[in-house]
């Protein structure tokens, strides 16, 4: 009869393990009215105003740029410092953002889209306010 009773109590453990189950939480959400787009997608592909990613203690000084690789962490990109914007272009990878601060506005920050297959070739120009990372406008190269 001990045994037996064993016997139960390994079973119940083992299909209590069995029964566990995780779960986890997907937040859906709409775009606002108000045209701000933060995590929207549109036909032209992800949107670079899905929250910026970049620290503030990672922006370029005002009127300088620097390269930053959208989905890499602060501390594995390439050469923090900001430099000049003059050729930085040459040395940005394909899919990377050429990120610029402008000395007559630092609260706006612009971020160049670098080609995902080309690289070096900005395809797009995004000019977001600093704070609120909300896109105000879009610009041709």
């Amino acid at each position: 009869m001990g045994s037996r009773a064993f016997a139960f109590a390994v079973a119940g453990l083992l299909g209590a393990g069995a029964c566990s189950r995780s779960t986890r939480t997907i937040i859906l959400d709409t775009p606002p009215p108000n045209g701000d787009v933060r995590g929207v997608e549109s036909n032209r592909g992800p949107s670079t105003a899905a929250r910026l990613g970049v620290p503030p203690g990672h922006l370029p000084d005002p009127g300088e740029c620097r390269v930053w690789i959208p989905g890499t962490p602060p501390g594995q990109q390439p050469k923090p410092k900001s430099r000049p914007c003059p050729g930085i272009a040459t040395v940005a990878p394909a899919g990377s953002w050429i990120v610029y601060r402008p000395t007559d506005d630092k609260k706006v920050v612009h971020i160049r889209e670098v080609d995902s297959r080309r690289p070096g070739t900005v395809i797009r120009i995004r000019i977001f306010d600093i704070e609120t990372n909300r896109l105000l406008r879009e610009e041709n190269p």
